[in-house]
């Protein structure tokens, strides 16, 4: 696929850059799952579970937190993960995010967000929830609204070749459509299933990630939970780790979209 279908947004290199985390540091690596109570549905759980699990097998230490929408947001966390949820909690979780202000702190300062599915939708300027227009976060240049039916079933894009990945795979359950503004880049280009629109599959700018895939996304796309950890880290090639297990589940479910 031709790298033009990718060109809009800013580059990587455009936004704010963490200091890189040397391989001895003793700091850990600290990744936030945003609000579990209210979002955290098909899954998304695992997406954490992956990060922390890729990271401690390259000898990094890490710290897994758990922060709930009673809770104020650290603002200096090395990785932000926002998983899937009913309309209700989207909406409330959206409200919640905007009035702490501090996952805007944390990417003004450089830091990793990746977000599904609703997670996803709240990053953008507007989503649609129980009928009504909700405020996003203004972190990607997208807004949702509802499409003509529901988007069930396997997921399968080419990725944007500037990220460096293999093609993306998951599962999507949304009523949703996004729509990408100039100041994104579609993820991916949707060979099965529906996405953003059934052309185009989630959004990135800068460290800032969107897709519609469950599956965990991470344990389905390994290279893509390595790029979290590069980001994060400055760690780039990070260590070799034994990948069999995982890329026999990849290529079990992409060859059932073929």
């Amino acid at each position: 696929m031709s790298t033009d279908a990718f060109t809009s947004g800013a580059p990587f290199s455009a936004f704010p850059q963490r200091d890189a985390t040397p391989a001895s540091s003793s700091s850990a690596l600290r990744i936030v799952w945003v609000y579990p109570d209210l979002l955290s549905t098909y899954g998304d759980r695992g997406n954490l579970l992956v990060l922390g699990y890729r990271a401690r097998k390259r000898g990094m230490p890490v710290e897994l937190i758990e922060v709930r929408s009673t809770e104020a947001l650290p603002t200096t966390a090395d990785i932000y993960l926002i998983g899937g949820g009913e309309d209700g909690p989207q909406a409330v979780a959206a409200q919640r995010l905007i009035a702490d202000g501090g996952l805007h702190r944390a990417v003004s300062q450089g830091s990793v967000v990746f977000a599904v599915c609703a997670g996803y939708q709240l990053l953008g300027s507007s989503f649609i929830a129980k009928d009504t227009k909700c405020a996003g976060l203004e972190l990607l240049d997208v807004h949702s609204d509802r499409g003509p039916s529901r988007a069930v079933g396997e997921l399968a894009g080419d990725v944007d070749p500037r990220l460096g990945l293999p093609p993306l795979s998951g599962f999507e359950n949304h009523g949703g459509r996004t729509h990408l503004g100039p100041g994104v880049s579609p993820l991916a280009r949707i060979t099965r299933g529906v996405g953003n629109d059934g052309v185009t599959e989630g959004a990135w700018r800068g460290k800032v990630i969107g897709t519609y895939a469950h599956g965990p996304a991470l344990a389905r796309n390994p290279a893509l939970a390595d790029l979290l950890l590069r980001w994060a880290t400055g760690i780039d090639p990070l260590p070799p780790i034994d990948d069999t297990w995982p890329e026999r589940l990849r290529a079990e479910r992409l060859a059932g979209v073929r």
